[in-house]
């Protein structure tokens, strides 16, 4: 009779475990409601005297459509990508993290599954006379082997689900993270390349400039030696060829750190092929569209990041919820157990057991201090997505206005650089004819000197600014 009883009770408590599972199905999503924030930025990029004109023109490409291979169209800067997407150390540690997150998040999705475990036991005792049956003295050895579920959770109320949903989306937060990087990465290879081009312009310059001035100076000794010139004429025209040279050791070992630079970006030697030679034969795409802030606020791998992190932390919201209600845990277990180890499968030796446990929380603490703690992180999330976002859109917003002034600077320095030549020569023309001092023609050189490095360094800004376009409008993603 009592092991009938036995049955009975354990048949209703599983129909108890049913009826709490259909009645409570309903609350397991603990989570507020996650509605994506308005953007605060306006809904337009900025617009006035430095923006070009028709900055969402349709008939440009736009930069999350291109992949990188057609943007950077020069073949040795697309070899240097590719090396540094497979060898940069950066990259690989973001990579190494998206593995280490995506096992986190397998470890806490587990939770939701029980742990079966199989074990076996054996024990021998002395059991003295006075608690024998025999009155004597006798030694008992018990086997047991036993196969069972221990404390699984049954998660009623999406306190594990919860935990398993921010684990997800924090690892997709740093699949967006290393997206980022990539972008980063590639855009910082493409300006050390392009920065190498010019500094190698610069070298180059500062050289003709060195071999102009030691035969103007080579002339000007020779009229010193005859008496047509000035000794003040003579050290003016040394000065120059000694800043000259002074250029020319500081080009070059700014050229020797640009290179070092491109090596640890590569993250390995970058064959002798690859340099760059000068800013000229450097070819990437001349326009892309900027879209509008709605579209391209929302792709770039940085935002998603921080929303995905935004997204978790409303899953952590419900999870620290689901802890003010009550748990239940269940431990089972099936085996056999005898005295002796080769009647541990015989009839009449099975066991089992059935561990059901409820646990109400009644007053901790602690529990009060984890959702408040929950809460504050949400709007901590919530403030760095929008500061995400205000970043994301002035950046964009300074590319765009350098790149609405790069063309007049361009033309600008042109014209200085054609005006400043036409002067040397009249200056020098002068000089030779005894009309104006050799000071007049010093001026004249300081001033083309000048006017011809502006113009590689207002090239090199035109070509960074593609670059720093393509990489804030979040490029380069598409392979």
């Amino acid at each position: 009779m009592l092991r009938r009883k036995g049955k009975q009770g354990i048949g209703l408590s599983g129909g108890i475990v049913a009826i709490v599972l259909l009645v409570l199905s309903g609350c397991a999503g603990m989570a507020p409601k996650y509605t994506r924030p308005e953007a605060p930025v306006p809904s337009e990029w900025p617009s006035g005297p430095a923006y070009k004109a028709g900055t969402a023109d349709s008939g440009e490409l736009s930069a999350t459509v291109i992949t990188w291979q057609e943007f950077f169209i020069d073949k040795q800067l697309q070899k240097l990508i590719a090396l540094a997407l497979e060898n940069n150390r950066d990259l690989q540690i973001a990579a190494l993290n998206i593995e280490r997150t995506q096992a986190l998040y397998r470890i806490q999705r587990a939770e939701l599954l029980p742990t079966v475990n199989a074990g076996g036991t054996f024990s021998k005792e002395r059991v003295p006379g006075i608690l024998s049956g025999s009155g004597h003295p006798a030694t008992e050895e018990l086997y047991n082997v036993n196969l069972g579920i221990s404390s699984w959770e049954l998660d009623l109320f999406g306190r594990i689900r919860h935990l398993k949903d921010a684990a997800l989306l924090d690892y997709l937060a740093t699949e967006q993270a290393r997206l980022a990087m990539q972008i980063s990465l590639m855009a910082e290879v493409a300006n050390a390349y392009l920065t190498l081009a010019a500094d190698q312009e610069f070298l180059r310059l500062a050289k003709e400039t060195l071999r102009a001035q030691e035969e103007t100076y080579q002339l000007i000794r020779r009229r010193y030696e005859v008496g047509a010139s000035s000794e003040l004429d003579l050290r003016q025209a040394q000065t120059r060829v000694d800043a000259a040279r002074v250029d020319i050791a500081r080009y070059t070992a700014i050229v020797a750190a640009d290179e070092n630079d491109l090596t640890l970006l590569v993250g390995s030697p970058v064959p002798d092929g690859l340099m760059p030679k000068d800013l000229n034969a450097v070819t990437i795409l001349k326009d892309i569209s900027p879209g509008l802030p709605a579209d391209v606020l929302q792709r770039r791998p940085d935002i998603l990041q921080a929303e995905n992190l935004l997204m978790a932390s409303h899953a952590n919201i419900g999870a620290a919820r689901a802890a003010f209600f009550p748990r239940i845990t269940l431990t089972t277990s099936i085996g056999t157990t005898s005295d002796q180890l080769s009647g541990l499968f015989t009839s009449g030796s099975d066991t089992w057991s059935f561990v059901p446990r409820i646990g109400m929380p009644i007053f901790d603490a602690r529990t009060w201090s984890a959702y408040d703690v929950a809460k504050v992180e949400r709007e901590i999330s919530l403030t760095r997505y929008e500061k995400a976002i205000q970043v994301a859109f002035r950046e964009v917003a300074d590319a765009l206005a350098q790149r609405g002034t790069l063309g007049d600077q361009m033309a600008a320095q042109q014209s200085l650089v054609e005006a400043t030549a036409e002067s040397y020569r009249l200056s020098e023309l002068r000089y030779k004819s005894g009309i104006d001092s050799y000071l007049s023609v010093l001026d004249a050189q300081r001033s083309l000197y000048a006017a011809q490095q502006g113009l590689i360094a207002v090239r090199l800004s035109s070509l960074a600014n593609l670059v720093t376009l393509y990489k804030v409008l979040g490029g380069g993603v598409s392979e």
